[in-house]
């Protein structure tokens, strides 16, 4: 169970990363595919944050009680908030492929032909 710092955290690291790129697609500087890209990074980064909070505070206290809390928090968080980006970017990139001129997708170029 997420405590309520954690889930704050979670809420407050998203909430920053899509305002930020919210400002970034209505200025041009990303287009449609790039927005919904970036939008799953800073949903699934948000998640891996607090989950990575969370497991890495129990594993602190189970190594070093007490000291090992808050550097396990720590570093749980960097590692939760990575991976969840990295797996973000991937998800995001399978979900949103990009598309050529002619329409035809990255991740399957014979889909248009006959």
């Amino acid at each position: 169970m997420l405590s309520k710092g954690t889930l704050w955290a979670g809420v407050i690291s998203a909430g920053f990363a899509l305002w930020r790129d919210a400002g970034a697609h209505r200025s041009g500087r990303l287009d449609d595919r790039e927005y919904a890209v970036h939008t799953t990074s800073d949903l699934t980064s948000a998640l891996g944050l607090m989950a990575g909070f969370e497991y890495g505070a129990c594993l602190g206290s189970a190594i070093v009680p007490g000291a090992g809390a808050v550097i396990g928090t720590i570093l749980g968080g960097i590692v939760g908030d990575r991976l969840g980006q990295a797996l973000g970017q991937g998800a995001g990139s399978a979900l949103f492929p990009e598309r050529s001129p002619q329409g035809i997708s990255e991740r399957n170029p014979m889909q248009n032909h006959t």
